[in-house]
């Protein structure tokens, strides 16, 4: 047996965890598509190594370990089958006629959750509910409303006992995010990139589970992942106007110097505080480094660490076509220290500042950094457009 790039991650450390960054029904068309264009003396070896990632038949030896959604992922899903989709829009529009096209998409949406759940449960069976849950995002165009956002991650928790609720990393965001804590909720801090937001994530969390002990709440089904969106961070960012303004050139390795020297801080004050919430990574690339080497410096940089890697569908192809460019993963790459000529010069930029000091931002500053705000608004776009379809079908 020839193992994959991510089964070489995995070994770095047993603790770290691969999950699937899209809708679990996308995954048989992907795979299939994938192998059609692999080169012919590989694709007996691919085959094998996509049954092993995700295989409902045999969960207990299944490579992923969870699942993540946001709304670009959930529409793929809708466009992957436009068929079924329109006709389950059309039920949800005839069994309850008082519902709009805003509460239409809401139950569509929670269906999607519920099916991409139900797909990843045997996971969660086979590891003691440690491992297998999925999951679905509350409404990005909601990121400052608590009420709206309580009653939407409410809905989606209902979906699955292995169903987890992702929150952006906005003020009232992590006052629901403790909400659901207190409530033996799974959570998932989404659209973060600073080490102040991951701080305000990690308090909620603790507030949350304190509320919880004290209420004698079960938290068999608790769990709490911390996302750190990589590339976002220095792409979306104001790192590069800022540097421009300030005559500073920066290359794309010291952008991902910064990336790393973010997340590695984070990572680092959870490990050492011993926190229960686990550091996850997502928006990850693969490049060519200033010397023409291919690099994933996502996963590179981070090998030996226990976080979670989410990729998507097109990033794990890139890996399995690109994986003889890749140099061997150092199992103690997590504990190097990043690039601190980077470091300093980027400490010149108010927004890397922000993003890297403990106290970078106050809570109701974190709706005001640009990656969240690019975020936020591609997240709302996706929304908008799966409304959309749903306000299409409704119109007939």
């Amino acid at each position: 047996m020839t193992k994959n790039v991510l089964e070489k991650l995995q070994d770095t450390n047993p603790d770290c965890e691969i999950w699937w960054d899209s809708s679990p029904l996308v995954y048989p068309s992907w795979k299939d598509e994938t192998l059609a264009a692999a080169p012919e003396g590989e694709r007996a070896e691919w085959k094998a190594q996509f049954i092993r990632l995700y295989d409902p038949a045999d969960p207990a030896n299944m490579g992923f370990r969870g699942v993540t959604t946001n709304p670009p992922l959930s529409l793929q899903a809708v466009q992957l089958d436009p068929q079924g989709w329109t006709q389950l829009v059309r039920d949800v529009a005839a069994r309850d006629r008082h519902l709009d096209v805003e509460g239409v998409y809401w139950q569509m949406y929670l269906e999607l959750v519920r099916r991409g759940a139900d797909a990843i449960r045997p996971l969660w069976q086979a590891s003691g509910h440690r491992y297998g849950l999925l999951s679905g995002q509350v409404d990005p165009r909601f990121v400052t409303d608590g009420e709206a956002m309580l009653e939407q991650g409410l809905s989606i928790a209902a979906m699955g006992e292995n169903v987890m609720v992702k929150l952006p990393g906005s003020k009232e965001g992590y006052e629901v995010l403790e909400e659901l804590t207190a409530r033996g909720i799974a959570t998932n801090n989404t659209s973060s990139f600073t080490v102040a937001q991951y701080q305000r994530c990690r308090a909620a969390v603790s507030a949350g589970l304190l509320r919880a002990e004290a209420a004698g709440v079960d938290l068999s089904r608790w769990r709490s992942v911390i996302t750190h969106m990589a590339s976002r961070l220095g792409e979306k960012s104001d790192w590069k106007a800022e540097a421009k303004l300030r005559g500073i050139e920066l290359s794309l390795g010291e952008i991902r110097d910064g990336e790393e020297a973010v997340l590695k801080r984070a990572y680092w004050q959870g490990k050492n505080t011993g926190h229960p919430s686990k550091m996850l990574q997502c928006s990850l690339r693969i490049e060519q480094n200033a010397a023409g080497n291919t690099v994933t410096r996502q996963l590179q940089d981070f090998a030996g660490s226990d976080m979670v890697y989410t990729l998507p569908p097109a990033y794990i192809r890139q890996l399995m076509e690109k994986e003889h460019e890749l140099a061997p993963f150092d199992p103690h790459a997590i504990e190097r220290e990043p690039n601190p000529a980077s470091v300093e010069k980027l400490l010149k930029l108010p927004s890397f500042r922000q993003a890297y000091e403990f106290e970078g931002m106050k809570p109701h500053e974190f709706v005001q950094f640009g990656s969240f705000q690019a975020t936020s608004f591609e997240f709302a776009t996706a929304t908008r457009a799966t409304v959309d379809f749903v306000r299409s079908v409704m119109e007939g």
